[in-house]
């Protein structure tokens, strides 16, 4: 067991360059990742139908083409949709339904470029376009443009907000960000969403976790020698039930902080499960005395002497 604080660092805070600091999350759950993205394109692409582009009295040919245009796109006829579109556009037809279409088959085909091209094309004929405003976003994601991603995601989920797609992606654009916070808050309303979809939990738990490392970072960075540092590799240590390594944890944070509360209390309980009663009721009384009021060390003081009365009859 080490002792110093130079060696309880160095052997026991991970350091920087690894994944994570109290844990290691797996990635985005890829097939899920692609598989929602593909049902959010079939779900938008063609919004609000056909009968929009009917108001424009276009010739009943020109609306057949795009109405099997729609239906070619419907059946992943990528071709025969972009030729039905295309042509009305060459005709002197200008819909944001057409444009966002385009952009769907640009998408659909990894063409992030052309997809964004095409969904700016759509919202400049209607800045309100929900789907438009939410794929453009994923598109801008895709090409690692996180900012304008956030930007135009912001806007889909208030145009969508009660669409788990537009907050699941929403959620990733801060993800890409670095914004853990807002990643967490995001990822919150998405559950509350949809709580039947458990690996909307399970992006919740992700964001969670990098949110706890990039805060650990944060003290580390303001403070390295933190009470509260220590504190949470302590908490990490005892959840493994590797005891020895937590107690140092815990020992140095009080070092660190001698007036910080629930150390002496999480030394004790650590004490309790190793049936060491002494050291454990050494321990939660230096608590009561920083915290007399405290109703979890009471309950844990009355707990250590139950249990060592009870081994010892």
């Amino acid at each position: 067991m080490h002792t110093g604080l130079t060696d309880f660092r160095r052997e026991s805070v991970p350091t920087t360059n690894e994944p994570g600091f109290w844990a290691r999350p797996r990635e985005c759950a890829r097939p899920f990742c692609q598989t929602l993205r593909f049902a959010i394109i079939l779900s938008l692409f063609c919004c609000t139908g056909i009968s929009v582009i009917a108001q424009e009295n276009l010739p009943p040919a020109l609306e057949t083409r795009i109405a099997a245009g729609v239906q070619a796109l419907k059946s992943g006829d990528l071709v025969s949709a972009e030729s039905a579109f295309s042509f009305a556009l060459r005709q002197g037809v200008r819909h944001p339904l057409i444009y966002h279409n385009l952009g769907v088959i640009a998408l659909l085909r990894g063409n992030h470029s052309e997809a964004v091209t095409r969904f700016r094309q759509a919202l400049t004929l209607q800045p309100d376009y929900a789907s438009s405003r939410l794929l453009l976003g994923s598109s801008l994601l895709a090409l690692r443009k996180n900012t304008e991603a956030v930007r135009e995601l912001k806007r889909a989920a208030a145009l969508l907000p009660d669409q788990p797609q537009a907050h699941f992606e929403l959620g990733r654009a801060f993800e890409a960000s670095g914004n853990w916070i807002a990643a967490v808050q995001e990822f919150q309303k998405l559950v509350q969403l949809a709580p039947q979809e458990p690996e909307y939990s399970y992006q919740l738990c992700n964001a969670w976790i990098k949110l706890s490392d990039w805060s650990s970072r944060q003290i580390i960075k303001l403070n390295p020698n933190s009470g509260r540092l220590y504190q949470g590799l302590g908490m990490e240590y005892a959840a493994q039930k590797k005891y020895d390594q937590a107690l140092v944890a815990y020992q140095q944070a009080a070092r660190s902080d001698p007036r910080m509360p629930e150390i002496h209390l999480a030394m004790a309980l650590i004490r309790l499960e190793r049936k060491e009663f002494d050291e454990a009721l050494s321990e939660i009384g230096l608590e009561l005395q920083l915290v007399p009021e405290s109703k979890s060390a009471a309950e844990a003081k009355a707990k250590i002497q139950a249990t060592k009365a009870a081994l010892s009859n």
